[in-house]
């Protein structure tokens, strides 16, 4: 499967203590540790069209569990196919609208968002995949408290705001905005008042992932600031990564430049399916855009 750079590199001291710590954050049971709140899944027997090692395909979700529901088989509030050139640095965030209208395997046509409550964050890779032709090497999965705990933890997050947003509780206007959790999870859910609706909504989510990794990059020269976070995030998160593979990724998702960063959101068209309020994917334009960036990561055209 594609992601094979991160096995074949060296294990440097640094990563086997990190990891070692680690270890008891993720494996070793713990009575005190907390509800998890991100779930990072490595997908079993993916081997895309054109797998190449220098590009990892992780698909990002928004679950919309409220609480005592399961993070991971919630609809999906929030999707996001993230590509990473590790070979160029660049990368592109591809925004699939929640409503989109799609078949899901072995359920049939529903909106993409259902796919996490029919099977969970493999299912709806599965549904991302029918739709972009691009299987995902991860899924992250993250629930609205671990975007405010993920966002404050970092120190904020500065990101673009292209339209003038309110609902009544929080007013973003036009320009670059440093958010807080609790502003960066309004920001990502606001679609009324916008004018493409849910497609700006995605274009929001895409902006919001290229301003964290800026952020994180910015602070990545802070003794022990990516060790940290990781810690913390190990203890907030269900994975079947070990130790290492998750420091690892981490490591090579910071690679990325994030003046190299495109974010895009698929097209379409707003309808309806029987009653339901619908997001029709033009295919013709997805197939067009997979095409610029299924190699590479990389957007030449534009999106």
């Amino acid at each position: 499967m594609r992601g094979t750079l991160l096995r074949r590199r060296g294990c440097s001291r640094p990563v086997l203590l990190v990891a070692a710590a680690m270890v008891f954050a993720v494996l070793v049971p713990n009575a005190s540790r907390p509800p998890p709140e991100f779930a990072l899944v490595e997908l079993d027997g993916v081997e895309g069209l054109d797998a190449t090692d220098d590009v990892i395909w992780m698909l990002a979700l928004g679950s919309d569990a409220r609480r005592g529901e399961p993070v991971m088989r919630s609809r999906s509030d929030a999707i996001q196919l993230v590509g990473m050139n590790t070979g160029n640095s660049s990368a592109v965030t591809i925004g699939i609208p929640r409503d989109s209208y799609v078949d899901i395997p072995g359920v049939g046509r529903d909106k993409i968002n259902a796919a996490m409550v029919y099977g969970g964050p493999e299912l709806t890779a599965g549904a991302v995949a029918a739709l972009t032709g691009i299987e995902p090497d991860y899924v992250f999965v993250a629930s609205f408290p671990g975007l405010v705990r993920m966002v404050d933890g970092i120190g904020q997050v500065r990101a673009r705001v292209t339209y003038e947003m309110d609902d009544l509780e929080q007013v973003f206007r036009p320009g670059y905005h440093r958010f807080s959790g609790v502003e960066a999870l309004a920001f990502t859910r606001i679609r009324y008042g916008l004018p493409r609706g849910d497609f700006d909504r995605s274009m929001n989510q895409g902006e919001l992932l290229k301003g964290g990794l800026r952020t994180l990059v910015e602070r990545l020269d802070r003794p022990g600031f990516f060790e940290g976070a990781l810690g913390v995030f190990a203890r907030y998160t269900d994975t079947n990564l070990s130790p290492v593979e998750l420091y690892r990724l981490g490591r090579t998702v910071m690679t990325i430049d994030p003046a190299q960063v495109r974010v895009c959101v698929l097209p379409g068209r707003s309808g309806y399916a029987g009653d339901a309020s619908v997001v029709f994917p033009d295919l013709a334009a997805t197939r067009s855009l997979i095409a610029d960036v299924r190699h590479d990561a990389t957007v030449d055209r534009t999106c």
